[in-house]
């Protein structure tokens, strides 16, 4: 296991420089282009993931080059941890003069979900239940269920005020599947007394929480649920794959009502604001994340919880790669959520490479969520004898703090490696992200 960091290293270091030759002509393009790389990327959460992905452009007469005209994106990849996605994706501003659209569908699997419950410290997380070598060992499984999430998007933005204001409207369908964790299919044709075989009469936390009707009969198998999105979005930075100075502020409002055959309607008003500082022209920056989301209105089913939305994206929620990083993934799971990420972003060497630009950046993070409208959670038959895992204690900070390291080719295409430790062993220890991109 020690060496995959390295091995990943290697293999993203391939892909970065096949990308820079990809893009090496400055000729004008016109028609189609497309290229085919491998989706390869590690998550502490999810494990190694592995697959395929191709983006086909259209850049029509090339009057707008560099930009597009219509772009078809689709991936296939699947982890060591057992998730997977498929996603196509189709994305434009000339389909509808004046209008970006972005029209997805996607598959996503998770063989094991992480689940520890909600209200952030108000759930217990005992890493020993998961850890055989441990006396009070219970599953490596425990905290864990699995979920199927088909997601069919439409979004658009519009000019108000150029590209600095901009109108966002959208429909999100989602369909969602939960059941226990398929620990026949784990164990495979391990025997019995393997120590790594699974009892799978053994009750994990999603269980006992349906059984102790913390989780609705009506909701433990999850539904469908059709999301109405609308909102607006200031944006000033100077770059968006590395803004150094700028904001990005929006609002949106999003809601699921009953006349869209929502069996349980709510709706949610997220705001989130970007800032990004020069401290020292073309070398050192500051950039900042503030998210708001919260529930106001209506009753959010157990199952639609753990999602964090902007107006381009809809994640896990707070935890893991995309939020705090370091922590675990959905750890902090609320009706109302806040969260806030500082970053410093140190370009310490720029240059060329095979008539590329390219520059290497280091990065100190501190990343920060916690749960500000707890969800409802009846524990009136839970016994006696379980109330280890509830903690009478109030919500507090669930705070990580890392560094990160990125290899940036022509200014857009980026590598990046961030590392975070949590800050209480309640949220988890440490983890370790290779992926595309700064986070915001």
């Amino acid at each position: 296991m020690k060496k995959q960091p390295l091995l990943l290293f290697l293999l993203l270091t391939q892909i970065f420089f096949a990308k820079a030759q990809q893009i090496d002509s400055s000729e004008v393009k016109t028609g189609f282009t497309f290229g085919i790389l491998p989706a390869i990327a590690y998550d502490s959460d999810v494990g190694f993931r592995y697959g395929a992905l191709t983006n086909l452009y259209w850049f029509g007469d090339g009057s707008q080059y560099p930009d597009y005209r219509h772009s078809f994106y689709a991936e296939w990849s699947k982890t060591t941890k057992g998730s997977g996605q498929t996603i196509l994706r189709y994305d434009s501003d000339y389909l509808i003069p004046k209008v970006r659209m972005q029209l997805e569908t996607s598959l996503f699997t998770e063989k094991a979900l992480d689940f520890y419950g909600f209200n952030g410290a108000k759930s217990v997380f005992d890493a020993n239940f998961s850890d055989s070598e441990q006396e009070d060992y219970i599953s490596r499984v425990y905290y864990r269920h699995d979920r199927r999430w088909i997601m069919l998007k439409a979004d658009f933005w519009g000019d108000i005020m150029g590209k600095e204001l901009r109108w966002y409207g959208g429909f999100q369908f989602n369909d969602i599947e939960i059941k226990k964790v398929d620990i026949e299919n784990i164990n495979g044709d391990l025997a019995t007394d393997d120590p790594d075989y699974l009892d799978p009469n053994t009750p994990l936390l999603y269980d006992k929480y349906v059984d102790w009707e913390i989780i609705k009969d009506d909701q433990k198998n999850g539904g469908a649920t059709s999301q109405l999105k609308l909102g607006l979005v200031y944006d000033t930075r100077d770059e968006e794959p590395n803004p150094t100075k700028g904001m990005w502020t929006e609002v949106m409002f999003l809601t699921a009502p009953s006349f869209l055959g929502n069996d349980y309607g709510y709706s949610n008003l997220i705001l989130t604001h970007r800032h990004y500082f020069t401290l020292v022209e073309e070398k050192l920056s500051a950039a900042f994340r503030l998210t708001y989301q919260a529930q106001v209105g209506g009753e959010t089913p157990f199952y639609m919880l753990p999602f964090y939305y902007t107006t381009f994206s809809t994640k896990d929620g707070l935890g893991g790669s995309k939020t705090v990083r370091g922590i675990l993934r959905n750890r902090v799971v609320g009706e109302s959520i806040g969260l806030g990420n500082a970053e410093l972003r140190w370009k310490f060497f720029k240059g060329r490479f095979l008539k590329q630009n390219l520059y290497l950046a280091l990065s100190t993070f501190l990343d920060a969520g916690m749960v500000l409208k707890e969800y409802d959670v009846n524990l009136s038959k839970v016994p006696e004898y379980e109330k280890y895992n509830f903690s009478t204690e109030s919500e507090r900070l669930h705070a990580a703090a890392g560094a990160g390291f990125h290899f940036v080719m022509n200014r857009n295409f980026i590598v990046a490696i961030d590392y975070g430790r949590a800050l209480n062993p309640q949220d988890g220890s440490s983890g370790l992200y290779i992926g595309l991109n700064f986070l915001y």
